[in-house]
């Protein structure tokens, strides 16, 4: 017994025999469906066809009568929007029946003859001439105003620094980086015991930031020909005002590049 169960092969876990025949009667149920849905359609639909047939409807003609209002508005409407008679040349009623014919146009003059008037007597003027005989109307043009001269650039400076004196500027010579022109500029300066302006603060821009530093720097090179007075200094080191620059026509621009000719 032990020899037996040693020599035995155990049962595998898939059966890996070889595949059984598939049996073939659903493919002939199929078929036999398949021929006799045809034979049916064959014996309802051509050998005994149905007996009622839907004929097209009959073609209608609608007339429109003049036997109520709303035919008779609707042909009052056809009539007067026709193409035909609007486009159409209608002679108006009032009109003649017979229309005269064309006559041709006889002058009065081949009928009669004008009677011309007489030449007036020839009488010669002995009278001397004139001494200023009619001319043309004398045209007065107007002068041309004279070129603007220079005006150049000024510096005003407010109430509070009346009492200093007249500001000595430094010579120099404003350009501008446009052809525009330039709008006035305002500096808030702080001047020293010494006359000098020691802070300067830009207060509105004229529209040029290179005229604005120019202003700027001319501020501070500025001087005045007399000093505070103590009573202006006993509260405060410096004394606070308001420099405006207005300019003239001494602020030079840039010129337009030339074009190179070909």
């Amino acid at each position: 017994m032990s020899a037996v169960g040693a020599d035995a092969v155990p049962p595998l876990l898939f059966d890996w025999g070889p595949p059984r025949r598939r049996s073939l009667a659903v493919i002939g149920f199929i078929s036999a469906s398949a021929i006799l849905h045809a034979f049916c359609f064959y014996l309802f639909q051509i050998v005994y066809p149905p007996s009622v047939a839907l004929l097209p409807p009959p073609a209608r003609v609608a007339l429109i009568t003049p036997d109520s209002d709303a035919t008779r508005s609707l042909l009052r409407w056809v009539d007067a929007e026709d193409p035909a008679l609007a486009s159409a040349t209608h002679r108006p009623p009032e009109a003649r029946l017979r229309a005269l014919p064309k006559i041709q146009h006889i002058p009065s003059y081949l009928v009669e003859e004008p009677k011309l008037k007489p030449i007036p007597p020839l009488a010669p003027d002995t009278r001397a001439p004139s001494s200023q005989p009619p001319g043309p109307v004398p045209v007065t043009r107007r002068a041309t105003p004279a070129a603007t001269g220079p005006a150049p650039t000024r510096v005003l400076f407010s109430e509070e620094l009346a009492g200093l004196g007249k500001a000595v500027l430094p010579a120099q010579h404003f350009a501008a980086m446009s052809n525009e022109s330039p709008q006035s500029a305002r500096f808030r300066i702080g001047v020293d015991l010494r006359g000098g302006i020691h802070f300067c603060f830009p207060i509105n821009s004229s529209g040029d930031p290179a005229l604005d530093e120019q202003a700027r720097r001319q501020l501070v090179l500025t001087r005045f020909s007399q000093a505070p007075t103590t009573t202006q200094t006993d509260d405060q080191s410096l004394i606070w005002g308001i420099a405006t620059f207005e300019w003239g026509n001494d602020v030079s621009h840039p010129q337009p590049a030339a074009t190179p000719t070909p």
